[in-house]
């Protein structure tokens, strides 16, 4: 008995409703996966998670750009250099970031 190929493709043929089939384009596209894609993860048990929301990556690339001056900040008070307005610098950058997340957990 032979073993089936492993790349042979199956075809298969489904009928929705047309409310089933805009909530399969609408959670699709919420992931960035086309149609089959979304399917293929499901059927397989992968996690299928929504993309983030642009603003959700404005955030990310902003506590980035923070952390990074506040590890600045950490360096020159690490080397001697720093002097108490940057330490409050560093202060005033975390309540920032505490302030982002907050608004982005309210909505």
């Amino acid at each position: 008995m032979s073993r089936p190929d492993r790349n042979e493709k199956h075809h298969l043929h489904i009928e929705l409703t047309p409310q089933q089939y805009k909530l399969l384009c609408r959670q699709a596209r919420k992931c960035g996966l086309t149609k089959r894609a979304f399917l293929v993860r499901l059927i397989e048990g992968r996690p299928v998670k929504a993309r983030p929301a642009q603003e959700i990556k404005d955030l990310r690339t902003e506590i980035h750009h923070i952390g990074n001056n506040i590890n600045q900040i950490a360096r020159s008070v690490n080397a001697g250099v720093a002097r108490p307005e940057d330490a409050k610098r560093g202060l005033y950058l975390l309540d920032q970031v505490y302030e982002l997340m907050y608004q982005v957990a309210k909505k």
